[in-house]
């Protein structure tokens, strides 16, 4: 029998976060062998004990039950992250944003958005924030800037 998503996640959750099955159980108030039998779809845990695993683990509740590992066992990502899945860059360097993405966040055709970089290493990536927030913040930098200048407009 082929493991659900949840105990493909309760598995590689534990994994990612250095736990031992001893040390997981115990943070869920479940014995190792219970803990075990989530983990190899044998049984499933009850409502409570999932919210106490997706606590242990900083994931969603949706995300511990459904997140579907498609490569290896890349583990549910931290509540309020999200994977979308793989795009690939066409010639002229456009993409298509997935659509659960564009829903989530509610993304329209003729949308703004400002691409933010980050180099360092480690942290390397690219980030797409709508227009609308990022002139928010500057507007709200702008605003700071003047409050700390005596309420003086700078240019």
């Amino acid at each position: 029998m082929e493991p659900t998503n949840l105990a493909k996640n309760l598995f590689s959750l534990r994994r990612a976060s250095g736990l031992s099955q001893e040390k997981a159980a115990e943070a869920a108030g479940v014995t190792r062998q219970a803990l075990a039998k989530w983990e190899s779809g044998e049984t499933t845990p009850d409502i409570l004990h999932c919210d106490a695993l997706a606590e242990l683990y900083g994931v969603s509740l949706d995300d511990l039950l459904h997140f579907q590992q498609k490569h290896g066992s890349i583990p549910p990502p931290p509540r309020g992250k999200h994977v979308f899945g793989v795009v690939q860059l066409g010639d002229r360097g456009q993409f298509v944003i997935p659509k659960r993405a564009r829903d989530l966040f509610q993304l329209n055709r003729g949308d703004t958005l400002v691409v933010l970089g980050d180099t360092n290493p480690g942290t390397a990536g690219i980030a797409l924030v709508p227009a609308q927030y990022f002139t928010s913040l500057l507007e709200l930098a702008t605003q700071i800037q003047g409050d700390t200048d005596g309420g003086e407009e700078t240019e």
